[in-house]
């Protein structure tokens, strides 16, 4: 009926300013997830008057009413019905098909859109059951029975569990409660009475059948949010009055259903000016405190100096419980830009020094930096199959329960079984990997008196190749570096008698050694846990117990000069019986020129042609160097000669 070449804008109802709201921080205030909401936050802000949403109806006394029994009020607190008769499902008229598309909602009938307008102005969702549909059966909120299943409005069947809420006429399950309805009951074109259901529900309940059936809807999201009760009878009122003004015939047919009632019995919260003006960093004075809080339609007392506050139903679903709540609500009225910036008055304490905590850091910086190896972070709990690769699996462990992977109930004793599974994966990628990982283990032998396992803390260390050299002597090296730096030197000393590690190598293992008490080990990998972890025969590990290290004297470090002279390096190479351990030779030769010698450095272990049986050769950089004169060739050969002569009283032979 509109005129040719007149404006579109003029020949519907769509000209209107629409505001969209792009603020993922208001998602978790149920009263803003409709538009009243925010019609209230607005009147709050501007400090306008804010006009009721509805008016209630004056509804009869008596007449038809649907009964309505609800098996579990945890999960359904409030459950209002009202039938209402003189319906008609025609099409919606242009201006409500018109305001429910600016926000995305597509025209279905007069009313399902009104149900949907409904939940978008109020924030409540409701749901239409074409009452002679019902046949005459009683509404029943329960639980879904075990192996029970429904078809719902989108028409798919959905199996149920029983921590599922169904709206039931009789036992027949009708609705998803607060997710979707049922085929059977769905109104159509013919619905001449309608069964009106305005209910609250127990979010968590909610959002549990709504993520596990994959279903998302608009009143899923409401109800997950958990609404104000006292909306669940606004609704009914707001819907019934928009009703009539496009349905004049439709009337309540009897008094409303609502067994469950509510009463809005809140808890006062006590506001503290002290507090407030501690928290906000700023004094508000009495009046604009109590102006801001009664705008939010707080309900404000005066006790001597300070507030007890009531929040409105509508807040007091988890959004205001505690006086910090109310904390913030005057402070973002307030505005937090009208808050004057001050510098921070505070008096810094330093924290308590934690020995262990910050050797460990040490450790694993040096590792870090020095070692060139990659830290790794794995679980305390190890697999099973990590275990049984090394041998492991019969120990004692501290168990768990754990469902999520019941292959996973063991707490490590070391940390060394779940750094060796790292292995394999990463010499995919790489032909050489250097590994480290810093944890806790937990021994089954419970302390005297606290009833908890034995704590320990490791660092351990993986290094290996898929060719070359074994990378045994030079993590060796390296660790006696690592400990040297931190202040805590060892000696290594052959052989380890740690029997709970069976992956380490019986023969090819050393001990780190601290006056007699050992700290850690470096070692071979087992042959046995090579094969059954995949790797190549070329593993080395090494692990330090870093409690066991504190429980040892610690060496301060010195501040030496640089040296003035230049140094002098030697290049020395001692054939020697194969059982000779690194460390002895090393302290032969410092000792065969304490006053000259400066560093002693193994670069090469040699056992291959032209060497006896038996025998190996350990070569050596000395570096030599004298604090007030330059060394000169006679300073190099007067030390080896010294060398020459005592090699043989050790059973040494210095070659070359």
């Amino acid at each position: 009926d509109a005129p040719v070449g007149e404006r579109l804008v003029q020949a519907v109802p769509m000209q209107d300013w629409v505001l969209e709201i792009d603020n993922k921080s208001i998602n978790h205030r149920p009263d803003l997830w409709g538009h009243y909401g925010f019609a209230r936050e607005l009147a709050a802000i501007y400090d306008r008057p804010l006009r009721p949403i509805t008016e209630p109806f004056e509804l009869p006394a008596s007449g038809p009413q649907v009964a309505v029994r609800i098996e579990d009020l945890e999960a359904c607190p409030r459950y209002c019905g009202l039938l209402i008769d003189g319906v008609e499902a025609t099409d919606s008229p242009r201006e409500l098909k018109w305001l429910l598309a600016a926000v995305g909602q597509r025209s279905i009938d007069l009313l399902v859109d009104l149900t949907n307008f409904v939940m978008l102005d109020l924030g409540q969702p409701l749901h239409a059951f074409d009452a002679a549909r019902l046949k005459g059966r009683d509404i029943v909120v329960r639980r879904a029975h075990a192996g029970e299943s429904m078809t719902t409005l989108d028409g798919h069947k959905r199996d149920l569990e029983t921590s599922d809420l169904l709206i039931c006429a009789g036992d027949e399950p009708e609705a998803l409660a607060g997710i979707m309805g049922g085929a059977g009951t769905m109104v159509e074109a013919s619905t001449q009475s309608l069964f009106l259901e305005s209910a609250s529900f127990h979010a968590p309940t909610i959002r549990r059948t709504s993520m596990r059936l994959g279903l998302r809807t608009d009143a899923s999201a409401r109800f997950e949010k958990a609404q104000d009760p006292a909306n669940a009878e606004l609704g009914v009122h707001h819907f019934l009055r928009l009703l009539q003004g496009y349905c004049p015939s439709a009337v309540a047919a009897g008094p409303l259903s609502d067994p469950a009632g509510f009463l809005y019995q809140p808890e006062p919260i006590p506001l503290r000016r002290e507090r407030l003006a501690l928290k906000l960093g700023v004094t508000l004075p009495d009046d604009q405190v109590l102006s801001i809080l009664q705008s939010l339609q707080f309900q404000v007392t005066r006790d001597g100096e300070d507030f007890v506050v009531v929040p409105p139903s509508f807040r007091a679903t988890k959004d205001i419980e505690i006086e910090d709540d109310l904390i913030e609500e005057v402070g973002r009225m307030f505005r937090y830009d009208n808050i004057p910036e001050e510098p921070l008055k505070s008096i810094v304490v330093p924290p308590l020094r934690e020995t262990e905590l910050a050797l460990t850091r040490r450790l694993v910086e040096h590792a870090a930096a020095d070692l060139g190896a990659s830290e790794c972070y794995n679980y305390t709990f190890v697999p099973d199959a990590a275990l049984a690769a090394v041998d492991a699996l019969d120990h004692d462990y501290v168990r768990v329960t754990n469902p999520v992977a019941p292959e996973q109930a063991r707490i490590r004793r070391h940390v060394m079984p779940s750094l060796l599974q790292n292995v394999a994966p990463n010499l995919r990628h790489h032909a050489e990997v250097r590994l480290f990982e810093q944890g806790k283990g937990y021994q089954p032998d419970v302390r005297d008196g606290d009833g908890l396992p034995t704590e320990t803390r490791e660092l351990s260390f993986v290094f290996a190749r898929r060719e070359g050299e074994h990378p045994f002597p030079e993590l060796r090296e390296h660790i006696a570096a690592l400990l040297q730096r931190v202040g805590y030197p060892v000696e290594l000393v052959r052989g380890w008698q740690g029997s709970d590690q069976p992956w380490v190598h019986p023969s090819r293992a050393a001990a780190l050694d601290r006056d007699g008490f050992p700290v850690g080990f470096v070692a071979y990998l087992h042959p046995r846990a090579i094969q059954a972890l995949g790797l190549p025969t070329l593993v080395a590990v090494a692990s330090i117990d870093v409690r066991a290290l504190l429980g040892t004297p610690h060496v301060a470090a010195q501040y030496r000069a640089l040296p003035v002279f230049p140094e002098l390096p030697v290049d020395i190479a001692l054939l020697v019986p194969e059982d000779t351990t690194v460390a002895s030779m090393a302290e032969f030769l410092t000792s065969g020129g304490r006053k000259l010698v400066r560093s002693v450095k193994l670069f090469e272990v040699y056992d291959g042609e032209g060497i006896p049986a038996g025998k190996k050769s350990l070569n050596f950089t000395v570096t030599l160097g004298a604090a007030d004169r330059t060394l000169t060739d006679k300073d190099e050969r007067r030390y080896i000669d010294k060398i020459r002569q005592q090699a043989g009283g050790i059973g040494a032979e210095l070659r070359g």
